[in-house]
């Protein structure tokens, strides 16, 4: 009897260094997904933007890319979902577009969820209701969608008010702007330039707020966008629609690279988790984009 439960025992301690030696070593201590809502298109509106010096200058310092891909249908909350979980919508099954409280959460892992897993802080700063669907028990510990206001300055001064104390591991912020202009005034308008503007302010902001933090050299930011648009709308399969933005600044990116490999929005999930250490789950179609580090 003894010896089976020693046997046992050998046995458990086996698989819990196992298991322990399937989580890699974190690349960097914090990552910031930053997503400007409808700011892709082909070209992308930013990018040939010319008042945006900030996410200009992570351009010049960073690795991009003008012509990622978001997922069909090139609709705001679907596309976030794929970005925050890894999977396209035929896993993932969040095909509506607003807030309905009635439908729950997501029911696959997101990049909080499985950050929770491993003892990590997360937040997500929001300019839209609808990002609750994503919002698992237990797996975001900050979720701030200002009110009265959710414009972008508005989310950005929730980030600079709180990023210092709670120096999250992951972090993910909305731009809600871009979005609500094109549909207003429609993508190329001058409203909706001077929404990328007010963006690009609100970029800086949250760069201010992460170093003000002491964080910045453990930090990599992705900055990109859930899909473009064209006249008023947005959804279709065309490159206007589904071509977006996919920058990674910060620690260990290779600066002024441009990416060859090509990127989908659920990337972006697996690209946090690798850099963060945390295992990327089987059956995820998102693969980290690691042509854009400069780890080996």
């Amino acid at each position: 009897m003894f010896k089976k439960c020693l046997l046992a025992g050998l046995f458990l301690i086996a698989a819990a260094f196992s298991s322990i030696s399937s989580l890699a070593a974190p690349l960097v201590e914090h990552v910031f997904i930053i997503s400007f809502d409808g700011g892709g298109g082909a070209p992308g509106v930013i990018e040939r933007h010319p008042q945006m010096p900030v996410f200009k200058q992570m351009v010049t310092e960073g690795a991009s890319t003008w012509s990622a891909h978001t997922i069909f249908p090139s609709i705001t909350l679907p596309s976030h979902t794929s970005m925050l979980t890894g999977v396209a919508p035929a896993k993932h099954k969040i095909l509506w577009n607003k807030w309905e409280l009635d439908k729950g959460v997501v029911t696959v892992p997101t990049v909080f969820s499985l950050a929770k897993e491993q003892g990590l802080s997360t937040a997500m700063f929001v300019g839209k209701e609808k990002f609750r669907h994503l919002q698992l028990p237990g797996s975001v510990d900050t979720f701030v969608w200002p009110q009265p206001s959710a414009d972008a300055k508005a989310v950005a001064a929730a980030v600079s008010g709180q990023v210092t104390k709670l120096k999250p591991s992951l972090c993910f912020i909305h731009f809600a702007d871009p979005d609500s202009a094109g549909h207003k005034y429609g993508w190329g308008s001058p409203e909706q330039t001077a929404a990328l503007v007010d963006c690009d302010a609100a970029l800086k902001m949250v760069r201010d707020a992460i170093q003000a933090a002491g964080i910045e050299s453990s930090s990599v930011v992705i900055l990109t966008a859930d899909h473009g648009g064209h006249d008023k709308g947005h959804g279709s399969a065309e490159a206007v629609d589904m071509h977006i933005p996919w920058v990674a600044w910060g620690k260990g990116v290779k600066p002024g690279t441009t990416l060859i490999v090509p990127i989908t929005t659920y990337d972006t999930a697996a690209t946090a988790l690798w850099l963060l250490g945390i295992p990327i789950p089987a059956n995820w179609d998102g693969k980290p984009a690691k042509e854009a580090f400069s780890f080996q």
